[in-house]
């Protein structure tokens, strides 16, 4: 099929409205890849992880969730994980301070 013939105006303006999608195009990739937005990003991502790493911290140590302002109820099983690990830190610190 032969392809109709367009006025030099509406080649002009089609031209035009593609050059304005692709400026656009560019300029919201430049954004989105600015040294500042990626930081903010992965900083945005970093506290999410953390408050959901909080989140699992409290469930676990709290046998239900306090309400604001009062104290929870503590679970007994990581009361005994808690002393677990800082009695091996301590062995590890003294026998490391007696290797030296």
């Amino acid at each position: 099929m032969a392809e109709r013939a367009r006025d030099p105006e509406a080649l002009e303006r089609e031209i035009e409205r593609t050059r304005l999608e692709l400026a656009q195009t560019i300029d919201e990739l430049a954004d989105r890849l600015s040294p500042r937005n990626v930081a903010h990003r992965g900083v945005e991502r970093m506290k999410a992880e953390a408050d959901q790493v909080a989140k699992a911290a409290r469930a676990f140590v709290y046998t239900e969730e306090p309400k604001d302002g009062e104290p929870g109820k503590i679970n007994p099983k990581a009361v005994a994980v808690g002393v677990g690990v800082g009695v091996a830190l301590t062995a590890l610190v003294l026998l490391r301070r007696k290797r030296r």
